[in-house]
């Protein structure tokens, strides 16, 4: 009888470490590659989006995930470079003029209706240009760890972690869960805007999307920010009964520089999870050796939990959302600062300040907070944007700072 245990015990050890060797975190490694010099910043129509991509079809297949492309794993599109900034990207065919990206898409079939998303986009800006931050006159590679190798890190995790889970337990679940890596996010959400239009199943059957953008950089007051909590009613009650982890900050928009405005535009549930800006946000200071890995463990943790959560509640109801960005205030000049979007006190704080800039040149720091800006008070961010509206190129203003202790008056000029 002993010895039948004993081999019980054997089988079970060996089991669990089977699974275990399974759904090893390779959320580290994942990124070291994507974010290396030798993919040159991964710039929607490159050989470096190329290699990414065939590194994410890689992983797809280690994990056990089906192609649901239009080619295999792949879903390619193109298009024309926008020559208005004011109209919609063009889709077309393959011509001299068009550029090609691609996004990776992996599926797990459980024979449900219902399908969630969990998408994170790839691609980046390769060595600058439009939308790079950097000043330097040297070429330099934008290499995206934090944006957002991060986020297809944690979306590897994740489809790790359900293909076990699917494959050990005794009952299905109650949806299948596509894994789209998109592309050309950078040059507008391209790639979900093009799946939004040519979804490769049926929109219907999508229950909810959840996206990860930026997800590598949770700071030590472990804040981070949640969009599209509004976009279903069970969301906000999910999100707050699930976390022992995070100081949360919550978005009700469906709405937003990120992927996940592509399906709340086709009246899909949205959840998008974001760490915060940083000062190496758009340049080549982005890199691997800055991220915080146990925080994206506990991000991949926390979003697995919420799916499992979700997963008795059937079709989710879709609820529209006051969009955010419509209510905010165009402005001629700008400060200098990279704002912290995670701040939830009173004012606006400073994440970081660049070199010849109004906040720089009137002496501002990281970590300041802005309290008046001319003659109105700033208690948050949209405060904040309101009183820089006013401004002219040329204009100077007094303002108001709190550092520490202490409440700085100093003045800017535009």
């Amino acid at each position: 009888m002993k010895k039948i245990v004993f081999l019980f015990l054997l089988t079970g050890l060996f089991s669990c470490k089977k699974e275990a060797e399974v759904i090893e975190n390779k959320i580290k490694e994942d990124v070291v590659f994507l974010a290396d010099d030798k993919l040159e910043g991964r710039q929607t129509g490159t050989e470096g989006e190329v290699k990414a991509s065939k590194y994410i079809v890689k992983r797809f297949k280690e994990i056990g995930l089906q192609p649901k492309g239009t080619e295999d794993f792949l879903q390619p599109f193109s298009f024309k470079p926008k020559t208005d900034p004011h109209k919609e990207v063009e889709f077309t065919k393959n011509s001299d003029s068009t550029i090609t990206g691609r996004n990776v898409i992996g599926y797990i079939d459980n024979s449900a209706k219902t399908t969630v998303v969990i998408g994170a986009h790839y691609d980046h800006l390769g060595y600058g240009g439009e939308g790079s931050l950097y000043r330097g006159k040297e070429k330099a590679v934008h290499n995206g760890a934090d944006d957002n190798a991060s986020g297809v890190a944690v979306m590897l995790n994740l489809a790790s972690r359900l293909k076990v889970k699917n494959d050990t337990a005794k009952i299905k679940d109650n949806n299948n869960y596509m894994f789209l890596a998109f592309s050309g996010e950078e040059m507008g959400l391209l790639g979900s805007n093009f799946f939004s239009k040519n979804p490769t199943i049926s929109a219907e059957s999508i229950n909810y999307m959840i996206n990860m953008d930026m997800v590598g950089r949770l700071k030590a007051d472990s804040t981070l920010a949640v969009y599209g909590t509004g976009t279903s009613p069970i969301f906000k009650q999910t999100i707050k009964s699930n976390n022992d982890a995070f100081k949360l900050v919550e978005h009700e928009s469906g709405v937003g520089p990120s992927d996940h405005t592509s399906f709340y535009l086709i009246d899909v549930p949205v959840l998008q999870f974001f760490t915060g800006q940083h000062e190496d946000y758009h340049k080549p200071d982005d890199d691997a050796d800055k991220l915080n890995y146990e925080g994206m463990d506990l991000i991949s943790d926390y979003i697995y939990t919420i799916i499992s959560d979700l997963d008795d509640n059937g079709e989710l109801a879709f609820r529209k959302t006051k969009n955010e960005s419509e209510e905010t205030p165009r402005f001629k000049v700008g400060l200098g600062v990279v704002p912290d979007y995670l701040f939830d006190g009173k004012g606006m704080r400073i994440d970081g300040t660049r070199e010849e800039t109004p906040a720089f040149n009137a002496g501002l720091q990281k970590g300041d907070i802005v309290i008046k800006l001319g003659d109105s008070t700033v208690t948050d961010m949209m405060s904040y944007m309101r009183a820089l509206s006013v401004f002219d190129k040329g204009d100077e203003a007094p303002i108001t700072v709190k550092r520490g202790e202490e409440t700085i008056d100093t003045t800017v000029k535009f």
